[in-house]
């Protein structure tokens, strides 16, 4: 008898500690204050737009850039682009149009950030202080990035507030958060090498959180080599 491939991949106890070590590493934990603008950074979690315009009705910025295109991870999910489907959310939710702005062809943090910021510029708007919106295990990548591609600006960062379970909820495969989990963290360490990002402190007990689940095979977010 032969295993399905495509059979959901269920976690252990101690890979499920593990991967709460590192889902609370990933979050900055900022307090979420008022900012010049907002990036809504793209991703297959349409969350991130949810969540965005929840921020946005509570007054904490006046202009919002959606930004992405597609990826081999979003394109089925989002066919006309992650900011074109992120701005449809936000719209649905009762954000004004006049409020959104688009940036449709960032393909990685690097330019979602970089080219948020040139749409902000075209629009006459400078902005000191930006509130980076992305998914949860998103916030440290997101932050290491920003301040590594626009150094002078505040960065604030923010997610939906959902908890390990809530979020694997609702991507409804554990393993799967899991693999995305150990991929990001392995951006986060690697990117400051190739100069992406600024470098982040990574605790020991992190550190060992990681290599134990990529011991264990959550391997399939990760860089390719």
């Amino acid at each position: 008898m032969t295993s399905n491939p495509l059979a959901k991949r269920t976690i252990s106890d101690e890979q499920r500690r593990h991967a709460l070590l590192i889902w609370d590493y990933h979050q900055m934990h900022h307090q979420v204050r008022a900012c010049d603008a907002a990036i809504g950074l793209g991703s297959h979690d349409l969350g991130v737009a949810s969540f965005a315009a929840e921020l946005y009705q509570s007054q904490l910025f006046p202009v919002l850039v959606f930004s992405g295109g597609n990826s081999p991870t979003t394109a089925a999910r989002f066919p006309r682009g992650e900011a074109v489907h992120y701005r449809e959310r936000a719209l649905e939710l009762g954000v004004p149009a006049d409020a959104i702005l688009l940036e449709p062809n960032a393909a990685n943090t690097g330019q979602n950030i970089t080219l948020s910021r040139q749409v902000l510029a075209e629009a006459g708007i400078e902005a000191k202080s930006v509130l980076l919106i992305s998914k949860p295990y998103m916030e440290r990548r997101a932050y290491a990035t920003a301040r590594k591609v626009w150094e002078e600006v505040e960065v604030v960062c923010a997610s939906e507030p959902l908890e390990f379970d809530d979020y694997i909820d609702t991507i409804g495969d554990e393993s799967l958060v899991v693999d995305m989990l150990v991929g990001d963290l392995q951006r986060v360490i690697e990117y400051p090498k190739l100069g992406y990002a600024i470098e982040q402190d990574v605790p020991g007990d992190v550190h060992d959180a990681y290599e134990a689940l990529l011991r264990a095979g959550f391997d399939s977010r990760l860089l390719a080599t």
